[in-house]
């Protein structure tokens, strides 16, 4: 059986008693960084052996994990954060074990866009989620200009690297909309703005960015 399993987006103790016990049982569990599942696993005292599994060894890993999942094995796939299969490479492990009629299931949980979208007071009946936005400026303004007819909310992630490069293109693109801004969503830190892009800009200007960030951009009926 693989194992889709939801681990916290931040606070440890935002996991299931279920998620718990699969991780404990597993035989393997496959992992996007090891060295952070660990405190995670170390929290809990699950002694269940941990392997890398992420974008650069996604290919031949998966394969690995295939044979070990067809000899009988569990295995219980996580990623850094959250729910596994969304922006990270898990997609292509899910994929291939449905190919080879493995039995799956998911341990639901934490799942970052959907928290910031509970957080962010937009309207949650209907939104869209762009994952990462492109990394060159042009790609990514070519998106950006996908939303000016938008009626959705719509949800993405961004590095703390590329946030104030993503702000001024969604400043200059979309004649500078009010967003919705989390970051570190569950953690110490917690943030959350709700301004223009330009008054953002000048925040993240003067405060350096850091953290997991969310961005969720409204019909401008909701501001």
């Amino acid at each position: 059986m693989l194992y889709i399993v939801s681990t916290p987006i931040g606070n440890l103790k935002d996991i299931t008693l279920r998620a718990i016990d699969v991780l404990q049982k597993v035989h393997l569990i496959a992992a996007e960084d090891t060295r952070h599942t660990r405190i995670l696993t170390g929290h809990y005292q699950i002694k269940t052996p941990i392997t890398s599994y992420f974008e650069h060894n996604e290919m031949r890993k998966a394969d690995y994990l295939i044979g070990l999942l067809k000899e009988g094995k569990d295995v219980a796939l996580v990623s850094d954060a959250g729910t596994p299969g969304i922006s990270d490479p898990g997609y292509h492990l899910i994929r291939l074990a449905q190919e080879n009629n493995i039995p799956m299931t998911v341990i639901p949980g934490a799942c970052a866009l959907i928290a910031a979208l509970t957080l962010s007071g937009l309207p949650a009946d209907r939104f869209i989620f762009e994952g990462f936005l492109p990394v060159k400026s042009t790609a990514r303004r070519r998106k950006i200009e996908e939303f000016k007819m938008e009626k959705r909310t719509i949800i993405f992630y961004e590095s703390p690297y590329r946030v104030l490069k993503t702000l001024k293109d969604i400043e200059e693109v979309l004649a500078d909309p009010c967003i919705v801004c989390l970051r570190e969503i569950s953690k110490k830190f917690e943030e959350v703005k709700k301004n223009k892009a330009s008054e953002l800009i000048e925040y993240f200007s003067h405060k350096k960015p850091l953290g997991e960030f969310v961005f969720l951009i409204g019909d401008r009926h909701y501001f």
